[in-house]
């Protein structure tokens, strides 16, 4: 296989790596990754800490990202069900590059907010 293949050509349409970058930088799968950084959460505290999410997109965002084999989800054969949510050492890696994006751009948001103010009224 060429190196091209091997690696992925995201800027392709046809890439399917494409895929998983949508539901790695998604506002959902970033804060999903960030709030289960070295820690394992139930479903309701992860509902819970990410202020703003629906129910339905937070089950899809986990679905997601668990096919793309970053978060693993254990479920518990009790009553009432007990579910619990960890990153898998791939989503690990991934946790830790969105945290950056995430830290940078909470860094840089005074400056991106004066370039915001100095745009004219449309």
């Amino acid at each position: 296989m060429s190196g091209r293949f091997l690696r992925g050509d995201v800027m392709s349409a046809a890439c399917p790596s494409r895929v998983v970058l949508k539901h790695i930088t998604s506002r959902w799968g970033v804060l999903v990754l960030m709030a289960l950084e070295g820690e394992t959460r139930r479903f309701s505290e992860l509902r819970r800490l990410i202020g703003g999410v629906s129910e339905r997109m937070l089950a899809q965002t986990l679905q997601w990202l668990e096919a793309d084999g970053l978060v693993k989800r254990v479920a518990f054969e009790v009553v009432p069900p007990h579910v619990e949510y960890s990153l898998t050492p791939l989503g690990q890696q991934g946790a830790t590059k969105v945290r950056e994006l995430a830290d940078w751009v909470e860094v840089s948001f005074p400056e991106i907010l004066q370039h915001w103010n100095s745009k004219p009224a449309s």
